[in-house]
């Protein structure tokens, strides 16, 4: 049987975006299938304590502006890591992919093109028309998904995906959830590549 993870994140977050193509990769890699959880950041933040990096102190927000730009070197992306249109709401990008979920589709390349719209390409994910143009880019109906997005039935399985995602002890996002074991954070992509090479047993308090 194919290894299932299960990927916690938010549009907004320029950690899900470096994370991305990595994660594809290593899901390639190992023929593993993934389950798609776009979350409220917020919720997952209240149970774990983490607070917007506003409200952070000074000497951690330009840490965050350093590892950004550390980690897009490392990686080989672009980003700018102070972007036009950001902060910005992500629900209904993140309501999008999981009306693309609720259809059947696989939305992982529409993410890519949605998470780079933020942090490489200045554009707003906000903006519906944003949205629909990498939708159509990618073959869907783009009418029809942003109609299904603003359901209360998309919207329940978002504030699903964050409870599960706090009971999986998600702290934040990216986090990658295999075997009931948290990878959290872009830099766990490689101890995820580890953990499906090897086929340990996974690891717990």
């Amino acid at each position: 049987m194919p290894a299932i993870v299960d990927y916690y994140f938010t549009s907004a977050s320029p950690f899900t975006y470096l994370g991305h193509q990595p994660l594809r990769t290593v899901l390639s890699k190992h023929g593993a299938t993934v389950r798609v959880k776009p979350v409220n950041l917020m919720g997952v933040w209240e149970i774990s304590g983490a607070v917007p990096p506003a409200k952070r102190p000074p000497v951690r927000q330009r840490l965050r502006l350093v590892e950004l730009q550390r980690i897009a070197d490392f990686r080989g992306m672009p980003i700018n890591k102070t972007p036009r249109h950001w902060p910005v709401d992500p629900a209904l990008s993140d309501h999008v992919i999981a009306a693309l979920v609720a259809e059947g589709h696989d939305p992982m390349s529409y993410m890519e093109r949605v998470f780079a719209a933020v942090w490489a390409n200045e554009e707003n994910i906000a903006d519906p028309d944003t949205l629909a143009k990498y939708l159509e880019l990618e073959k869907f109906d783009a009418a029809s998904i942003l109609e299904r997005a603003q359901t209360e039935e998309i919207s329940a399985i978002r504030a699903q995906n964050t409870k599960d995602a706090v009971e999986a002890d998600a702290v934040g996002v990216p986090t990658y959830v295999l075997n009931g074991e948290a990878f959290f954070g872009q830099d766990r992509v490689e101890y995820l590549d580890h953990a499906l090479a090897t086929g340990r047993a996974p690891i717990t308090p």
